[in-house]
């Protein structure tokens, strides 16, 4: 069993309102990012909704061993991923269920790390990311965990040539989120963890200008929270023109 410390850190950048959130819950060792999308009102609202459901989810569950899930086991899944399964296509249900009105097109991205001791499960929607940088004998590897569901990556896994995501005239367009299907269930997979890591989760606002040699230097020294809150001010920096999110988990012995 591993210990960890925790930090996050969300800023609006030169949005005039701040459409991302975040879930950070050591005690249940749960972590999301999410990116609200469908104009200020629909994104802040969605991404809200997405960190709120999850929240009361994981912790309904750990309170009440006989809580009633709101879906079946899946029997290719782990316990721990089908927790993880039911506790997003919650959130997207309760999303599904308020596009209306001005919120109609509201959706979001999710990233989210579940920590189990040694390992975690790792779930994504949408290009919000998550990152392990690990130590190694050749120095600290920067890994990309979560691959971004976007027209962007689609083209790119087809086979087409695509140039660098800045210079792509849709690199905006996401291919799955929260909320626009009423069944979408997110694509996860379980990791292994060793002393040493740190993990990474982040909405677009600070990937989009930052390149991973800088967020690999960024996230490998200093306490944690002063690592989140420079990852973020060095993407402003860096010239983000979106909403900044980011959460920094330092896996300890």
């Amino acid at each position: 069993m591993h210990a960890f410390i925790a930090s996050a850190h969300t800023f609006v950048g030169r949005r005039k309102h701040n459409e991302d959130a975040y879930l950070l819950d050591p005690e249940e060792g749960v972590f999301a990012v999410a990116d609200g999308m469908g104009g200020y009102a629909g994104g802040e609202v969605a991404s809200r909704l997405a960190v709120e459901s999850l929240a009361e989810f994981f912790q309904h569950v750990t309170a009440d061993a006989d809580a009633t899930w709101p879906y079946g086991l899946d029997p290719a899944l782990s316990l721990a991923e089908n927790r993880v399964d039911a506790a997003i296509r919650l959130a997207n249900r309760r999303i599904c269920a308020s596009r209306q009105g001005t919120l109609r097109d509201m959706g979001s991205t999710i990233a989210l790390v579940s920590l189990l001791g040694s390992s975690a499960i790792v779930a994504h929607l949408g290009d919000s990311r998550v990152y392990r940088l690990r130590e190694g004998t050749g120095g600290p590897t920067l890994e990309q965990l979560t691959c971004d569901h976007s027209l962007y990556e689609q083209l790119r896994a087809g086979g087409v040539a695509m140039p660098p995501l800045a210079e792509f005239s849709y690199a905006n367009v996401i291919t799955r989120a929260l909320g626009p299907q009423e069944e979408e269930r997110p694509e996860l997979h379980r990791i292994e963890l060793r002393a040493g890591d740190r993990l990474l989760l982040c909405t677009d606002g600070l990937t989009g200008p930052l390149a991973p040699a800088t967020i690999a230097a960024l996230l490998g020294g200093g306490p944690v929270e002063e690592v989140c809150e420079r990852l973020v001010h060095e993407a402003f920096l860096a010239g983000s023109r979106d909403n900044i999110t980011a959460i920094v988990v330092a896996v300890m012995d």
